[in-house]
């Protein structure tokens, strides 16, 4: 009996609601959405992380990434070094290699000994075809002979830009005073002390001292007159300073003009 009583109130229950939504169909109040797949349906990308909802122009900084880049931006600078089985070294590449390591004029007789070239004469015939490769090559130095010595210098044209980069040091200059007694010595050595004032009209003795803490001149030797003063001649550093081979090469006198006159 209690069976039938629940199952009466079941069916009461499935006849009152399909009416309501059958009428609601038909009212056009409740339409029931087409079906469309998702890959039709707008969809909003989820985030994947904290980035993902940045502007289209914000980025978000990759330290690997950075790395990398600064990595081959290095290696573009960085030129590789030579392996020494790379390089065949000849007697010419090392008496270059030499001189050009060099900060003074080298002796050929020095260069026979690093070089282990075995005469002076082959020295001079790899500095020969040294200057005629750089002649031809248009580089701008040669090897010039300086103080007896060998030395890489630069060709004269382009002293307008080396003064550009060339600061002379504050103890290596010279003041016309100085200038005019290392004359005297360098023209008239060896010459004592007396000499030098009696062309230069006033006295010298300090400027001479100043000139043998430079290394431009020294003593070398005495006088055989009353007292045996000290001589005075110029050093190899004197040459190197200006670019002679030897005392030779000074300008002759005659040559030279004075610059306030023009004479």
């Amino acid at each position: 009996m209690q069976n039938t009583e629940h199952d009466i109130k079941d069916t009461k229950q499935n006849e009152s609601t399909e009416p309501a939504d059958s009428a609601a169909t038909d009212a056009g109040q409740v339409e029931p959405a087409p079906f469309e797949p998702d890959e039709a349906r707008p969809q909003k990308p989820e985030p994947e992380d904290e980035f993902a909802d940045l502007a289209p122009h914000e980025t978000r900084a990759d330290p690997q990434a950075d790395e990398q880049d600064d990595d081959s931006d290095d290696s573009d600078d960085q030129a590789e070094p030579l392996e020494p089985e790379e390089y065949e070294t000849t007697l010419e590449t090392v008496i270059e290699a030499v001189l050009f390591a060099a900060d003074e004029p080298i002796s050929p007789k020095r260069l026979v000994d690093i070089a282990e070239a075995g005469s002076i004469k082959r020295i001079r015939r790899c500095v020969h075809d040294l200057n005629k490769k750089y002649k031809q090559g248009g580089f701008s130095f040669r090897i010039e002979k300086i103080a007896g010595g060998y030395q890489m210098m630069t060709l004269p044209a382009f002293n307008p830009w080396l003064s550009k980069l060339i600061k002379v040091r504050t103890d290596s200059k010279l003041s016309a005073a100085a200038l005019e007694t290392l004359a005297v010595i360098a023209y008239k050595q060896p010459i004592i002390r007396a000499d030098v004032e009696a062309v230069r009209g006033v006295a010298s003795g300090e400027i001479i001292r100043n000139l043998m803490y430079k290394g431009l001149v020294k003593i070398v030797g005495r006088a055989e007159i009353l007292g045996r003063p000290m001589l005075y001649g110029t050093t190899k550093k004197f040459l190197d300073a200006f670019g002679l081979n030897s005392l030779k090469d000074l300008p002759k006198v005659d040559e030279l003009k004075n610059p306030e006159k023009g004479n």
